[in-house]
């Protein structure tokens, strides 16, 4: 059976009595309500009473209900990026944006940090990452970037010598022991293992970090091109120490040109500070650890063409660092521009036995033919420089100095002569004997000028130029003069330079034999020139130049030997060499006289150096010397002349050693001993 279809009923209005009693009962309530509304605190409600949003939102949660009864929708708090986004609003306020002008995006101010506490922010972030890459470098590549970032995001002078200090720390214990070859795009593209390329990646990270870094240390360093702010000075002076201490650490890195320009680039500046002597002290400690010789070449390298640039506009000290290179006490060639003169190799001599042969089997040879192969490869693989190429480079370094020092020569720059000579004297026995001519030449012309007083007017108009006033001592120079030349040919074969070498030393002879008077009463004779005990004459430059700065310019020297003892040097070439001939009687009885008298004036360590070297040559020439002490046996004739220009001249045979008689009651000691010495030589000759 069908369900039956319900009617609908209609909505009755109630009748006008019930309308009635209704509204006189609201119109009752509603007085009671205003009756009572005194007793409430309505400021008590208001402030209970939940807020509402500006802006109506869809809900998402349920309403609830409260204990008074009432029902109250909870509100979820939107986020804050979406309170102020476009699309929260309603219809109104959609019409509001739309047609209201868009305000300006207000940009939050950042508290500001006070720098102690980034300072110390700092310190541990540097602290962090050098703990991360510590631990394991190839799984924190990025560390590198951001220590870069540091650097370049750093608000503060004090922030970055902080951040190129840590990285310079870090740089020095993560930098492997070979340089790292940048990778190709064929390296790239090509299939390799996971391991290796895990490698590369961090290879390359390190390399572009270091690059980086090294950038930076010479944008810092100095004023690069295009730079139109100066560096602060401690910016500077903490790169400067950085670059000196990664070229200590790990020369054999990469970038290794671009430390050395920092160093370069502060010498080629007069002004000496400390930046100056700690580049000019790392520069000294690379030649004297330097074993293969390819760091000192390309350090010359740039010093020499820096050089060239300046128009040899240097500080004497730079030219000193020379005289601390390895290989050039090593080198056991002659060099000079053109070509290496090597020593020929001694033939075996014949009828030598053969060492006996081993006997090994099959297995045996195969074994010694592997490990030969695996040793060839560990040899590759630890980088040693064979010998030919040790060579090579030391070559290629003797050239590069040896120019530096004949153009300084042929320019006559005042200011740098005693360094000069000072090298040449040291390293004379590796020059070339093509050069010996044009630089005995370059010898006597310098004795002259010093003996006639030529390059005064030159060295006052050099000193006008120059921030640091530098005197040229003459005496030293003729002195180191006399030494480079008897060095030329005492450094060569005694055969060989008497068959084709033709070289007159009577010039530094004459000149040695007329200096001795008046360098036995010199007063600077037992002073070093670098290191003076004697206080400055008052109203000199000297002393009114700060103490300080005066410490800083007489800096020992390598060459630090005293006048006296070149002078001994010249005395002991001259006298007792034979690389140059057996010297004649009358030379050596002038000067044997001259010294004795000359003994009378100098000090006591000098004058007893003076007579140990007269015992020696007593010793092997008595016989031609002995009539200056016995007057029975004078073979000359005529009158003795004391200050003759010249030896052969002075007609020293006619004269007599009474010279003995007064140093026999010398003060000193020792001095009367050495003089007792000498006669008992004399009177043992037979």
């Amino acid at each position: 059976m069908a369900p039956g279809r319900t009617v609908k009923r209609r909505r009755l209005s109630p009748p006008d009595d019930e309308v009635s009693s209704k509204q006189n009962s609201k119109k009752a309530s509603v007085n009671d309500f205003y009756s009572r509304a005194a007793e409430w605190d309505l400021e008590q409600d208001y402030e209970r009473r939940p807020r509402k949003a500006k802006k109506d939102k869809e809900q998402s949660r349920l309403p609830i209900k409260t204990a008074e009864g009432s029902i109250e929708h909870v509100k979820t708090e939107a986020p804050e990026e979406d309170s102020d986004s476009f699309f929260d609003s309603d219809e109104d306020g959609d019409v509001q944006a739309a047609t209201a002008e868009p305000e300006p995006e207000k940009v939050p101010e950042l508290p500001k940090i006070p720098l102690k506490l980034q300072i110390i922010q700092t310190k541990e972030e540097l602290a962090r990452l050098a703990g991360l890459i510590n631990e394991d470098p190839e799984e924190h590549v990025s560390s590198f970037k951001k220590l870069t970032d540091m650097v370049d995001n750093a608000s503060h002078t004090t922030i970055k010598k902080l951040a190129l200090a840590a990285q310079a720390a870090i740089y020095r214990d993560v930098i492997p022991g070979y340089r790292i070859r940048p990778l190709s795009e064929e390296d790239m593209s090509a299939k390799i293992s996971k391991e290796i390329r895990k490698v590369r990646n961090y290879e390359q990270a390190l390399l572009s970090g270091y690059k980086s870094y090294v950038q930076h240390l010479a944008s810092f360093a100095g004023r690069q091109k295009g730079q139109q702010q100066e560096v602060d000075p401690g910016l500077k002076t903490v790169a400067i120490n950085c670059a000196c201490s990664l070229l200590l650490a790990v020369p054999h890195f990469n970038f290794r040109g671009e430390l050395l320009k920092i160093l370069v680039n502060r010498l080629a500046k007069r002004p000496v500070d400390a930046d100056f002597i700690k580049c000019r002290e790392t520069m000294e400690e690379i030649f004297e650890k330097d074993s293969d010789g390819m760091v000192s070449l390309e350090a010359v390298g740039l010093l020499s063409k820096m050089m060239k640039a300046k128009e040899f506009r240097i500080h004497e000290s730079v030219l000193d660092t020379f005289l601390h290179l390895r290989l050039l006490s090593e080198f056991s060639a002659k060099g000079s521009r053109d070509r290496i003169t090597h020593e020929a190799e001694e033939e075996p001599v014949r009828g030598k036995k053969k060492e006996k042969k081993e006997f090994r089997n099959k297995k045996q040879r195969k074994l010694l033919k592997e490990r030969k192969a695996v040793e060839k490869d560990m040899k590759e693989a630890d980088a040693l420089v064979s010998h030919e190429q040790r060579d090579k480079n030391q070559a290629e370094t003797l050239k590069l100095v040896f120019g530096v020092y004949f153009r300084i020569l042929k320019q006559r720059i005042p200011n740098l002569m005693g360094a000069v000579l000072e090298g040449l004297a040291k390293y004379a026995h590796l020059i070339n004997q093509d050069f010996f001519g044009d630089l005995l030449e370059a010898l006597k012309e310098l004795i002259a000028q010093a003996e006639v007083g030529k390059g005064e007017e030159e060295e006052e108009d050099e000193s006008q130029d120059t921030d640091v006033p530098t005197t040229r001592n003459a005496l030293r120079e003729t002195l180191l003069c006399t030494i480079t030349a008897f060095a030329l040919l005492e450094g060569q074969d005694a055969s060989k330079a008497a068959a084709s070498l033709h070289l007159d030393l009577s010039f530094f002879i004459t000149h040695i034999y007329r200096a001795l008077y008046p360098l036995s009463t010199h007063p600077d004779i037992e002073f070093n020139p670098s290191v003076s005990l004697r206080l400055p004459d008052p109203g000199s430059r000297e002393s009114q130049r700060d103490p300080s700065e005066l410490g800083q310019k007489r800096r020992t020297k390598v060459n630090f030997q005293t006048p006296t003892v070149l002078l001994l040097r010249c005395l002991n070439s001259i006298l007792l060499s034979r690389s140059h001939g057996m010297p004649p009687p009358i030379r050596l009885a002038g000067f044997s006289k001259r010294l004795m008298t000359a003994s009378l004036q100098l000090p006591e360590k000098s004058s007893l150096a003076a007579l140990s070297l007269l015992t020696n040559v007593t010793k092997h020439h008595g016989r031609k010397i002995a009539p200056l002490w016995n007057t029975e046996e004078r073979k000359g004739d005529g009158v003795f002349k004391p200050l003759a220009p010249d030896v052969e001249q002075s007609n020293v045979f006619a004269a007599t050693v009474w010279e003995g008689e007064l140093l026999r009651i010398h003060y000193c000691p020792q001095v009367r001993e050495a003089a007792l010495d000498v006669e008992k030589m004399i009177a043992g000759v037979k």
